[in-house]
């Protein structure tokens, strides 16, 4: 299915690089790119001694919701020299509350694009944002490093492939890219290896072959490292400018309450990832 539709999760601050991703994306891919802007209101503690001054929630108000204001208007100029068809929203949510006035925005599209967490400029909830996106949305979710991408339209793409349900849904959302790369390796990381008859990911490779892809297997037979440093070491080996892969594991908070491929990946990437779960 082509990817005609975007939406983006503006930065608060900084050089927004997953909006300027996203709109590169979206020129690429002749797509409507939406700006969302998350306005996040402040918390009144329950076990505040006194009441907090109106004046005080008030002024915290009114700066969340200027901040994410300005991450609009600095999205809609953007979209504006960038000549992409665009629109810009404003969400606002309770911080450290639930996320459905975000998850809204995301479903009816094709792809989410996110910036990674910036440990320089950090933002409210940030890492949640990306786990509740990546998980409830239903959506394909494209997360971009903080220190930006050289390559908007990607030659060189590393898929993670390890025969999973998440993996393929994640495969499926990438052809449209996938189609327009020069070059696949399709990474098996295997901590023994498996008696099956055949190359392990062949048949994937196969099926990318049939789009007309050129695609290498390359499989990793018990790794002195985990599986995040193995792809991330492909990465840096390779000069790949994009990964494709599942977002691993059965359980949210087994995976991002007690690390895990996922969240790994999440932290130390160099290079956008493009998730499905």
């Amino acid at each position: 299915m082509p990817i005609k539709d975007i939406l983006t999760v503006l930065d608060l601050a900084g050089d927004q690089p997953a909006a300027k991703y996203a709109l590169e994306f979206g020129r690429n891919y002749d797509a409507h790119v939406t700006g969302l802007a998350v306005s996040f209101e402040p918390v009144v503690p329950a076990f505040a001694a006194a009441p907090m001054p109106v004046d005080y929630l008030q002024a915290a108000h009114e700066q969340a919701v200027a901040a994410a204001t300005e991450a609009k208007k600095e999205f809609d100029e953007l979209a504006r020299l960038a000549g992409v068809k665009s629109e810009s929203r404003l969400a606002e949510i309770l911080t450290g509350g639930p996320l459905e006035n975000v998850l809204v925005h995301c479903r009816p599209t094709d792809l989410v694009v996110i910036g990674q967490a910036n440990p320089d400029k950090p933002e409210p909830m940030r890492e949640l944002l990306i786990e509740t996106v990546l998980f409830e949305s239903g959506v394909p979710v494209l997360l971009v490093p903080y220190i930006g991408s050289k390559s908007f339209q990607p030659k060189n793409v590393l898929v993670g492939w390890d025969g999973s349900s998440t993996a393929t849904r994640a495969i499926h959302a990438a052809l449209p890219v996938l189609e327009k790369a020069e070059k696949i390796t399709v990474l098996v990381v295997e901590k023994k290896a498996t008696k099956a008859t055949g190359q392990p990911g062949a048949d994937v490779a196969n099926y990318l072959a049939r789009h007309n892809m050129d695609v290498t297997v390359e499989v990793v037979t018990n790794p002195q490292a985990g599986i995040a440093d193995t792809v991330l070491n492909h990465v840096s080996d390779n000069s790949n400018d994009l990964v494709v892969m599942g977002g691993y594991g059965h359980s949210r908070m087994r995976e991002f309450l007690f690390g895990g491929a996922t969240r790994e990946i999440l932290e130390a990437m160099t290079v956008p990832v493009l998730m499905a779960h």
